[in-house]
């Protein structure tokens, strides 16, 4: 995306906004979409319309990327539209200072709806107290690193009022200069805060079931200093943003309890429980059983869990006999097996639930439990309300999760738990007696697969006429993590897939549109051709003598002349040993026109490939050409236009003149399946060509950096195993990073890319000579 292409929208822009507009418009491009940079330069230029100076402009066009790559391009309306409603209400110093300082408050409390509730304090605490905003924005970070959101907006509104009509006394307290600001930061201090503890959350849950979980923080002690329970929703795990110790528990291990609690739920639940025709009571109970069944699954895995979580369990026997109480002792019961309570109910829970622990992979075990628990509870007359009578171990979410209401159908409707798509294998006869839908596509409740080939009337086979080529098996690829200096196992997904063929007249047409080119290459090839056996006369050892040189030195000799002793002829056999795979980034910005020529960086490439393939087939070198894309490390696309064990004829010729591109550029995987290729091949040297017009970047990837040291990671692996890689690379600024990725003297940078059809063979030739 092109930043002239936008030039209505920074025009007005005064000269320093528009050279810092230019400067940041390459990291604003790699984590915002083309809608999030409309939006990213219409905010700049409601700022500029705004008259409060070039501050305000300048820190906004400056920060706003760095607020979107830590939660999300949409708060940037949202940043917009504070700065502008502050400016009626304070200078635009203090609008710049906010913005400023907008990438610390989102990554401190890391979700996009807290960012609008901090949004929307600041807004509150200047209608209060407009001379403390600028202190406390000032003291922002140190703020952060100790309060929730909820504590700040405590601690500050309580300095607003005590200090309402002392000005300098407020300015001493949002500037942390007195001790009443600090009595109240200590009272308003929680002992762990979520974003300080979440990389470590995450890792431990991938360290245990091998997957991922997306985890957000929640803030639900705006008011009161009480956190909210977690809970589960969108298949995202909401975690309080704090926790305090708690009996002696640490804040990390009551994370880790509920963390591990919360995926438990997601893994082991495959199905929603019907909240139809249920009683309050019955719902609560169920909810407890079925905690008790995903943590036993669970601590069968891995038994280590099983003391992580009894130790938040603080229930005794002699609880009250409330709702509430029966249902903490039922929860400990069913997990502590050396909890002693000799109350009949809680003997009843115990006995039904190891009456039915063999079969604890299906949730109705829950539901029969737990109806007929409150059945008993509902006996001994206890009454239940849903707001007091709660369990009291933190960790425990709100069971949100495994309940399936009427008005969450569609969302249930989603979820993986749904019917599989069934392969069946067929006879001819039930093949053609069955009449199929036209309709289906690749979401059919059945696809029937035929053992052989059907030909239709004119001798062509259904599959050749309408029949599509089945999806390759995923394959898993570790990838390089710099900052904990390890590789993420099974990190990225790579799915390779087969190109429609195109027209291969478009090829031949590209070769002889640069039938000049060919002709002067013409040269380079034969001189590479081999040569089978040569004869190299003039040896002084070699494998046969040379007569006619034998004869002279006989005749140097006789006439008293020091003969020439080079009289032996060696036969040397000239083969070329060699295996090349050319891999083309397909990424979006390939569809980008080349300044000063109307085409695109996309068809460059293929006429580049067009006759580099051209060449080395005529030389006689095995080679391959393949491309890459990715959406994500889930999905990262690898087509093959033309394999090894293929000639180079119409069919990849074909494929060639259909290559598109779209979405990013995982590049450190495309290299790693890449180097697998070219490892299976016999040729003593093997040659990774990589064509790509930027640096490694993806959707899901925020740090510039990540996966730039997982492409270099990735060449250094394919080193190891015998294989040298070289880039071609047609971005101007590549010499900031390439060099870093391949290693000196690996790579070239081509700064008229319009010439890449001429380069890119010379380059071949000349890096195989």
């Amino acid at each position: 995306m092109n930043l002239d292409d936008y030039a209505d929208l920074h025009a007005d822009l005064g000269s320093n906004a528009k050279a810092l507009l230019r400067a940041s418009w390459n990291e604003a491009a790699r984590v915002l979409s083309r809608s999030g940079l409309e939006t990213y330069l219409r905010g700049a230029q409601a700022l500029h319309a705004l008259g409060r100076g070039p501050d305000p402009v300048t820190n906004f066009i400056q920060e706003a990327p760095g607020v979107a790559r830590e939660i999300g391009e949409d708060v940037l309306a949202d940043l917009v539209q504070a700065a502008l409603s502050m400016s009626s209400k304070t200078s635009g110093a203090v609008i710049a200072l906010m913005l400023a300082t907008a990438p610390l408050a989102a990554r401190r409390l890391g979700d996009a709806e807290l960012f609008r509730a901090y949004l929307s304090f600041l807004d509150q605490l200047l209608a209060q107290a407009p001379r403390g905003v600028r202190p406390l924005l000032e003291q922002l970070e140190p703020l952060l690193g100790q309060l929730t959101l909820g504590g700040l907006r405590r601690w500050a509104l309580w300095g607003a009022q005590a200090h309402r009509v002392d000005f300098a006394a407020q300015e001493r307290y949002f500037s942390l200069a007195s001790p009443d600001a600090l009595s109240v930061l200590q009272q308003e201090r929680k002992g762990t805060l979520f974003i300080d503890v979440q990389r470590r959350i995450g890792m431990y849950l991938r360290a245990l079931w091998g997957r991922d979980f997306f985890m957000r923080p929640t803030s639900t002690d705006y008011e009161a200093r009480e956190g909210g329970r977690p809970f589960i929703e969108n298949w995202t795990i909401h975690l309080a943003d704090a926790y305090d110790d708690w009996h002696g528990i640490s804040g990390l291990e009551q994370y880790r309890a509920a963390a591990a609690h919360a995926a438990a739920h997601l893994v082991y639940t495959r199905q929603p429980l019907s909240a139809e025709a249920l009683t309050p009571l019955q719902m609560a109970v169920i909810s407890v059983v079925e905690d008790a069944r995903v943590e036993q699954l669970a601590i069968r895995a891995f038994p280590g869990l099983g003391p992580l979580w009894r130790r938040l369990h603080q229930t005794t026997p002699g609880h009250a006999a409330t709702a509430g109480g029966w249902l903490n002792r039922i929860a400990r019961a069913l997990l502590d097996p050396d909890y002693r309570d000799d109350a009949p109910l809680i003997a009843r829970a115990r006995l039904l639930f190891a009456e039915r622990c063999a079969g604890l992979d299906s949730n109705e075990v829950s539901w029969d439990i737990g109806v007929a628990l409150a059945h008993d509870l509902s006996r001994l007359g206890v009454n239940y309300h849903p707001r007091n009578d709660v369990l009291d171990a933190p960790y425990r979410d709100d069971n949100r999760f495994v309940w399936e209401f009427a008005e969450a159908a569609d969302f249930a409707s989603a979820a993986p738990w749904q019917e599989q798509q069934l392969i069946k294998h067929v006879s001819l006869m039930e093949f053609v007696n069955e009449v199929d839908v036209e309709t289906a596509g690749d979401d059919a409740q059945e696809i029937w697969v035929l053992g052989s080939e059907l030909y239709d009337d004119d001798g062509t086979t259904w599959n050749a006429r309408e029949g599509r080529e089945p999806a390759a098996e995923p394959r898993h690829y570790p990838e390089w993590d710099y900052q904990i200096q390890l590789e993420r196992p099974s990190w990225c997904t790579l799915l390779e897939k087969r190109v429609k063929p195109g027209d291969p007249a478009d090829i031949e047409a590209i070769v002889a549109r640069h039938k000049p080119l060919v002709s002067r290459l013409k040269f380079l090839i034969e001189a590479l051709q081999p040569q089978g056996m040569q004869r190299l006369r003039k040896q002084e050892d070699g494998d046969e003598i040379d007569l006619n040189a034998a004869v002279r030195a006989m005749i140097d000799l006789r006439s008293g002349q020091m003969p020439d002793p080079r009289i032996n002829i060696r036969h040397l056999r000239k083969v070329r040993d060699i295996a090349v795979l050319l891999l083309i980034d397909l990424s979006e910005s390939t569809n980008d026109k080349v300044a000063g020529s109307d085409s695109s960086v996309l068809q460059l490439a293929r006429e580049a490939a067009a006759l580099l393939a051209d060449a080395m087939d005529k030389i006689g070198d095995p080679f391959a050409l393949h491309g890459f894309a990715s959406d994500g490390r889930h999905e990262i696309e690898y087509f093959r236009f033309k394999d090894f064990d293929e000639s180079y004829g119409e069919l990849p010729q074909a494929r060639l003149a259909a290559m598109q591109s779209g979405k990013s550029t995982r590049m450190g995987t495309a290299i790693r399946h890449a180097t697998g290729e070219l490892v299976r091949c016999p040729q003593q040297k093997k040659l990774l060509l990589v064509l790509t017009d930027g640096e490694p970047a993806d959707v899901d990837v925020r740090d510039p950096q990540y996966l730039r040291l997982d492409a270099k990671k990735a060449v250094e692996d394919a080193a190891r195993s015998g294989v040298s890689t070289f880039c071609l690379n047609l971005d101007p600024q590549a010499d900031q990073y390439v060099s870093r990725i391949f290693g000196a003297n690996r790579y070239l940078v081509l700064d008229q890319v319009e010439r890449l059809p001429e380069r890119l063979p010379q380059l071949y030739m000349s890096l195989t000579r």
